[in-house]
């Protein structure tokens, strides 16, 4: 069997074996949409060119964030400058014309203003998404702005413009559109795209240079946005493939080389917090390229781009299984997901969106920065349970909510978060027969010790009888072949898979579990699971190297 060909049977073999535990949700991860603009491909779909018409591209926005909400979504990509073009009223640059439907005019509204509000009111990020290099056809309101406030600075190549990544005016401008977004909005973050080289551009230096040029400009938006608000998180979007790999050729195309993205140095050097590969590919083409993001993260986050629009026959044609089987080897490498794009999510091309509603059944927190703050904010106080109410007591700019039938509320446990990055200083949910935490965070994302709504604690119930176990062996109950069960699983009470083991013989090997109660389930070749039962885990003070003496 030949090595690329052992590497794609490892993945598939992973994500089977995996797929009980891939559908527990993690309680940090990216989760993330690129909502486009240019030419209202996701939104809007109408102009804004009356208050019906302002009315309805709102309307339209609330609908798709509420959909992206259901499906998990705590980071929307929104397209903000598109080609040297804007949708907010900016001091540098004109109106794009997808929102009023003539460049260069106002909507009647601010439409990034709004975007903000209604995503953060879902306890949604909103990343302002910049285009960078590329502004545009020649003759167009972007490049005819650029060509006449910075003569030089723009390039043609055929029809289109491009900013030059050499001239140092174009990194100062760019920081000046950044900085201009940070200090009159509440972005959560700035994010990059297009930060390179374009392929059809004849570098005549040397990549070396090339790189330093890029990297100036990057360095140029970092320092300026870090300089106002050092917790809005510093992205980009490069080429999915950093470079060749060892065992694996990215034919040419590639963010290091080709078009002089050093993303991960950026990571390395601080100048960037997060990266959105656009890594639309399949099978040996992606896996290998994904872990070596990953694995060069620096400790920072990864959210791979993922091309669903190739489950549209018209654009592509993939299968449904291309994509679920790389979003279940990220979540198992600890990265995020990015959809590109919103219309293709919604739209639930070959039933992408139900699969996502279903792998992010649970809410879940951006990471937090911690390499920028390790700053823990004071807990909430004074919380009052009402029949179907929450509330409590602080200054945090936001706030989380955990809920369990047992006490305490496990606040490292995803599967228990009702609410996130909530404003407010209360929450509407049902009570009745529920435990809560709650926990302040702040803006670099870390949480504060939480604040748990009762003080007694209480056992866990389980009124099945237990399956046999000694605290080193598990004795398995007599498979049923009607099953097709091929491994068993070990899960805790909230849900989160452990250990695996082959479903063969009587017993298995349970020593290396901690005491505690868990549920036992059966994995068959098709990713159905089944519960066998519960069972404790009690092993003596001995064991643990505790003398008791």
């Amino acid at each position: 069997m030949s090595k690329r060909l052992s590497f794609t049977l490892y993945i598939l073999l992973l994500c089977i074996s995996l797929q009980a535990q891939t559908f527990s949700s993690p309680k940090r991860e990216v989760r993330a949409v690129w909502l486009t603009t240019i030419g209202g491909l996701d939104w809007p779909h109408s102009y804004a060119q009356s208050q019906s018409g302002i009315d309805r591209q709102k309307s339209e926005l609330t609908r798709l964030l509420d959909l992206y909400q259901k499906a998990g979504i705590n980071t929307i990509l929104l397209q903000t400058r598109i080609r040297g073009t804007v949708i907010y009223p900016s001091q540098y640059e004109p109106w794009d014309g997808c929102l009023s439907g003539f460049p260069g005019r106002s909507p009647g509204y601010d439409a990034l203003a709004f975007a903000i509000d209604e995503c953060h009111k879902r306890g949604m990020e909103l990343h302002a998404w910049v285009v960078t290099v590329p502004i545009g056809k020649w003759d167009k309101a972007g490049a005819q702005n650029i060509r006449r406030k910075l003569p030089g600075v723009a390039r043609r190549i055929g029809p289109e413009g491009y900013m030059n990544p050499e001239n140092p005016r174009t990194a100062t401008y760019l920081a000046d559109i950044c900085e201009e977004i940070v200090r009159n909005y509440n972005v959560d973050g700035i994010h990059l795209d297009y930060i390179r080289y374009p392929e059809t551009w004849t570098i005549r230096v040397s990549r070396d240079q090339g790189r330093g040029y890029i990297t100036g400009i990057v360095r140029a938006i970092s320092n300026r946005v870090r300089s106002l608000r050092p917790w809005v998180k510093m992205s980009c979007s490069p080429i999915g493939k950093f470079d060749d790999l060892s065992r694996y050729w990215s034919h040419g195309w590639n963010a290091y080389t080709k078009v002089c993205q050093d993303a991960q140095g950026w990571l390395r050097s601080g100048l960037m917090d997060q990266l959105y590969p656009m890594m639309y590919f399949r099978d040996n083409q992606f896996f290998p390229f994904a872990i070596d993001w990953a694995e060069q993260s620096s400790g920072k986050t990864i959210a791979p781009g993922l091309g669903i629009y190739f489950l549209n026959p018209r654009e592509g044609n993939w299968r449904l299984s291309d994509v679920t089987r790389e979003m279940q080897v990220l979540r198992q490498y600890g990265m995020g997901q990015t959809f590109f794009r919103g219309k293709f999510l919604t739209d639930n091309d070959q039933g992408i969106y139900d699969y996502v509603v279903q792998f992010n059944r649970h809410p879940a927190l951006v990471p937090a920065m911690t390499w920028a703050s390790n700053a823990v904010p004071d807990a909430p106080r004074d919380m009052k349970i009402g029949k179907n109410s929450l509330s409590w007591q602080g200054r945090s700019p936001y706030y989380n909510i955990y809920s369990s039938r047992t006490w305490p509320v496990n606040t490292d446990d995803g599967a228990n978060l009702v609410a996130t990055r909530r404003t407010g200083n209360s929450i509407v949910t049902p009570t009745d027969g529920r435990y809560f935490a709650v926990t302040a965070m702040n803006e670099y994302g870390n949480e504060s010790r939480p604040l748990q709504s009762h003080e007694v604690a209480e056992a866990p119930r389980i009124d099945v009888p237990l399956l046999a176990c000694d605290g080193y062996r598990l004795t398995l109950p007599k498979k049923d072949h009607t099953l097709d069960a091929a491994l068993v699983i070990i899960e805790t009470l909230q849900g989160n898979a452990i250990d695996s083991h082959s479903y063969q013989g009587t017993t298995i090997d349970v020593s290396r579990v901690p005491n505690g109660y868990y549920v036992l389930k059966s994995l068959g070749r098709k990713g159905v699971t089944h519960r066998l039962g519960f069972f404790q885990v009690k092993r003596g003070l001995a064991h643990i190297g505790i003398n008791k003496t």
